[in-house]
């Protein structure tokens, strides 16, 4: 096989696993030589800076590519957070009632990595919301974003993280 128009299906999914884990990389890659050089709060200017603007590019595809509509909601936003880049790779699970969606993240590559290497955990709450925030806001503007978990404010042990978005009508 010579370009990916001739993987198959199941050659296209290891191929998302394997692009979705280089993303990853690349982003624990330039957060740590920023983290090394410059220290960690300075790390953390920039690590806010990318995903405010990144996750609203991020955002905008899914919506584009699932043709979801201005307003799609608690089900929009569900359907959009499975096909974040990372969604192929923490084990994530989502709760939805009414307006509101619960979404954790029970296993956490990046904190996981951290700790493999006996690092210090990425304190991930002030861009988490950012990132959250603008992901949500993108798909449908009404939502609003809370962190319910998230280093250093870990409230719920049995995950990584967890944020509830509510749509405002």
């Amino acid at each position: 096989m010579d370009r990916i128009d001739d993987l198959s299906k199941e050659g296209l999914l290891e191929l998302l696993h394997v692009y979705a884990k280089n993303m990853l990389a690349l982003d624990g890659v330039w957060f740590q030589s920023v983290e090394s050089k410059l220290g960690m709060e300075e790390a953390m200017e920039h690590d806010r800076n990318a995903w405010r603007r990144y996750t609203v590019v991020e955002a905008r595809r899914i919506k584009e590519f699932l043709h979801l509509s201005d307003h799609p909601g608690v089900d929009g936003l569900k359907r959009a957070l499975a096909f974040r880049f990372y969604a192929a790779l923490n084990g994530d699970e989502v709760m939805t009632a009414g307006d509101t969606l619960i979404y954790r993240t029970v296993s956490c590559r990046v904190q996981n990595a951290r700790a493999r290497k006996g690092m210090p955990f990425h304190p991930c709450k002030s861009v988490g919301i950012l990132e959250y925030t603008y992901f949500a806001k993108e798909i449908d503007s009404r939502f609003e974003c809370e962190s319910l978990s998230c280093y250093p404010d870990v409230t719920d042990d049995t995950c990584a993280c967890s944020w509830k978005f509510t749509l405002k009508r």
